[in-house]
């Protein structure tokens, strides 16, 4: 049995620069990864099976090209076929979030058949696979703090802000990626600047938050709702939404921010971590 945990990313700070002729937009992002997301287990079988369990199971029910298939699908055709195996996907992020729960989950499939194989983590032709995958996923299945540029892709590794207290809070509701991002205003509005990790997302921004709030307003509820807590750092939507994020300067006001926003919208998702 091979386990491999896909952490929730996040992004600290998203900057659009421009739309690209290949239909994608040049970021620049502050990727960062929680302590705590989906898993994937692995297990050689007598045919291949695969199945989704946990709280969001039934949001992929019927999904016939999951991206956990496709990671599998990709190594296969890339290294050779590893045989059958049963893989498990124990699904705890909500889809289509901005929190990289499918990207997560399809770079862990990939470090799995990695173990499974006796390939290194970094070997360079993962992140090939990863990129084919989607834009999100090179820097999951590098699954730590990074600048990202290009289309994301593009990682450049920084130190991170180890076991700093995060709150995640979703309002139930699904965003998709391409609207918000057709829905962006095209002005570029400048990059990342200098500094540390926290210095540099407190400075900057997320690019898609404004078209993210007028497709789904209560994303603006949400980041209000987290900048209201006391011990916030920085609240901000991550990716293209509809999650958000806090930092906190303890676990005790985390916590606390966690118990006031289950008692205020006890419909919302909250989960509790720290930065990886």
């Amino acid at each position: 049995m091979i386990v491999e945990c896909a952490p929730a990313k996040i992004n600290l700070a998203l900057h659009v620069r421009c739309k690209r002729p290949d239909g994608y937009h040049e970021l620049e992002t502050l990727f960062a990864f929680l302590q705590h997301g989906d898993t994937i287990t692995l297990n050689r079988a007598d045919e291949t099976r695969f199945s989704v369990t946990g709280p969001f199971a039934a949001a992929l029910a019927g999904e016939g090209d999951n991206l956990v298939l496709r990671a599998a699908s990709l190594f296969s055709a890339r290294f050779g076929d590893p045989g059958p195996l049963d893989i498990l996907l124990d699904k705890h992020l909500p889809v289509a979030s901005g929190i990289g729960g499918g990207s997560a989950d399809a770079a862990a499939t990939l470090r799995a058949l990695a173990r499974l194989t006796g390939m290194a983590a970094d070997d360079p032709a993962l992140f090939t696979i990863a990129e084919a995958l989607g834009a999100d996923v090179p820097a999951c299945l590098l699954g730590r703090s990074a600048v990202g540029t290009g289309k994301g892709e593009q990682l450049d590794p920084v130190a991170g802000l180890v076991d700093t207290p995060v709150l995640l809070v979703n309002p139930g509701v699904a965003v998709s990626t391409g609207p918000v991002f057709r829905a962006w205003d095209g002005v570029d509005r400048g990059g990342i600047g200098p500094g540390d990790l926290l210095a540099r997302a407190m400075a900057g921004r997320n690019d898609l938050e404004p078209p993210a709030r007028a497709l789904a307003p209560v994303i603006g509820d949400v980041v209000a709702l987290l900048q209201a807590q006391p011990g916030v750092m920085l609240a901000r939507m991550s990716g293209s939404g509809a999650t958000c994020f806090a930092l906190f300067e303890t676990v005790a006001a985390r916590q606390a921010a966690a118990a006031t926003i289950a008692l205020a919208q006890p419909g919302w998702w909250c989960l509790e971590s720290a930065l990886a």
